[in-house]
């Protein structure tokens, strides 16, 4: 039986958190990624678009199995959920979606180098057509973190922020949010398909030691 990797299952502590606030470290990742702003439920807007170019890029890579010439290092995997940190230049904007700005991004399998996702942007541009311009291979390393399983819309995300905020400050942390540190949502349910009140979000904050 091959055995196909799944994130989630293999790092449950990353993709499965309680839905009471927790610490995690979070380790250094490869993803591809793309920056954008605006609205993200604008239904042509930029924020759709990347989430099309991704999963072209990934499926491409989870794909090249088929080939002859299979990259060095393959495992066949799971494409993990799509994932977004978040910006607001202005605090005062945070309602205001039209000024979000945002990176999204899939994690990478650990044997795609730069060399491997250059060949599968090149892959999508000349067999699907699909502009790859925006799309760039990024490693991240979050490190310290509060994180929470949110359960229901999106707009209901402040009532599960409330709670983070609450844990960071009786355990002594301080939010962490800045330039170089965003808030970070994990999607693990289909937006498209699943009820609201149903979808499962992962919500990450930032944190550092008072």
């Amino acid at each position: 039986m091959v055995n196909v990797i799944d994130y989630k299952k293999e790092n449950k502590e990353l993709y499965l958190p309680k839905t009471t606030p927790g610490i995690i470290n979070v380790p250094e990742m490869n993803y591809v990624a793309i920056d954008g702003k605006g609205n993200p439920n604008d239904e042509n807007g930029e924020f759709n678009e990347g989430i099309s170019v991704l999963y072209s890029i990934q499926y491409t890579i989870k794909m090249s199995k088929k080939k002859n010439d299979i990259p060095e290092g393959y495992f066949d995997y799971v494409v993990p959920p799509l994932e977004g940190f978040w910006w607001v230049d202005d605090k005062n904007d945070i309602g205001n979606k039209s000024k979000y700005i945002w990176t999204i991004v899939i994690r990478l399998p650990e044997f795609v180098d730069k060399k491997i996702f250059e060949w599968a942007c090149d892959e999508v541009v000349k067999n699907k057509k699909i502009n790859t311009e925006k799309a760039k291979y990024v490693k991240i390393n979050e490190g310290l973190c509060v994180q929470c399983m949110h359960i229901g819309p999106f707009d209901d995300e402040p009532k599960t922020i409330k709670l983070i905020d609450k844990y960071i400050e009786q355990n002594n942390l301080m939010n962490d949010i800045n330039k170089e540190r965003w808030h970070h949502e994990i999607y693990l349910s289909d937006f498209r398909k699943v009820k609201s009140e149903k979808m499962k979000t992962v919500l990450r904050i930032p944190v550092k030691n008072k």
